[in-house]
């Protein structure tokens, strides 16, 4: 059976301080309902502020939703202790926007890949695991006694690929992977994270502002707008015929989109 994370109608409001400290709530997440299967490869794209990093930080199990409910498969999935998730953390990995932030820079490559290993009390041969994810992202075992500092960007972002990798899990959910990459190494990554949907049968929630990494990568589309899904359909179909403002602009501020073929 495919492995499936969904989310059902998730609301999520934080409480601003207003005029004469009267508080108001400002809602965030308004109805969102999604689902990425094994296999599926779903864009998520928005503007700033349109709820994209609340939305990851629910699906990771990091912040609890007023409203609505997180599943894998038929479980629920809480906030809770890192034992109480150690079962949805094998299942669910992040890739993060910036691995000069989230890759431990007095770790080398080594031990960044082994410690979700011994985080997640993953059993089995631990070595070869690491090594199997180093190929699955092209990188050379010889880098596995560097630090993050003695790596360049895209070698970086291929070990935090890894590091997601590394417990095998079902589902990755990934935030602006190829932000801030030059042309070559974000073709490069986008063509590895391409291998893992195809190849592999991963499940990927991708979500970026790049249209035309998504258009790339992503079967279906969703468009996030003031904590609402706006839009959401084949990404051909929204990017040719766009139904919502929202989308309309977002589309129209990258002219190539607008004669979208289905590759960027």
């Amino acid at each position: 059976m495919n492995a499936v994370l969904s989310a059902d109608n998730l609301g999520l409001s934080y409480l601003d301080r207003g005029f004469l400290k009267q508080r108001s709530a400002r809602p965030a997440l308004q109805e969102v309902s999604l689902s990425v299967a094994s296999g599926d490869s779903i864009g998520l794209v928005g503007g700033s502020g349109a709820g994209k990093s609340t939305l990851l930080r629910i699906l990771l199990a990091l912040e609890k939703p007023d409203a609505g409910a997180v599943k894998f498969n038929d479980t629920p999935v809480v906030p809770g202790s890192a034992s109480s998730l150690r079962w949805y953390r094998r299942l669910v990995q992040y890739i993060p926007q910036n691995p000069a932030t989230s890759l431990d820079p007095g770790m080398n490559v080594e031990r960044l890949l082994l410690e979700p290993l011994r985080q997640l009390r993953i059993s089995g041969d631990h070595q070869r695991m690491v090594l199997n994810a180093l190929e699955r992202v092209d990188l050379d075992p010889g880098l596995l006694t560097r630090r993050p500092r003695e790596l360049s960007g895209g070698q970086n972002q291929r070990v935090a690929i890894a590091r997601a990798l590394v417990p095998s899990p079902s589902i990755l959910l990934a935030d602006e992977p190829v932000s801030g990459l030059d042309l070559p190494l974000r073709n490069r990554v986008l063509a590895l994270m391409e291998q893992l949907i195809h190849r592999d049968g991963l499940g990927l929630l991708f979500v970026s502002h790049d249209l035309a990494a998504v258009a790339r990568l992503c079967s279906q589309t969703l468009v996030l707008s003031g904590g609402r899904i706006v839009e959401q359909g084949p990404t051909a179909a929204v990017y040719t015929d766009p139904r919502a403002p929202e989308t309309r602009e977002l589309v129209a501020s990258i002219p190539r989109l607008s004669r979208f073929k289905g590759t960027p």
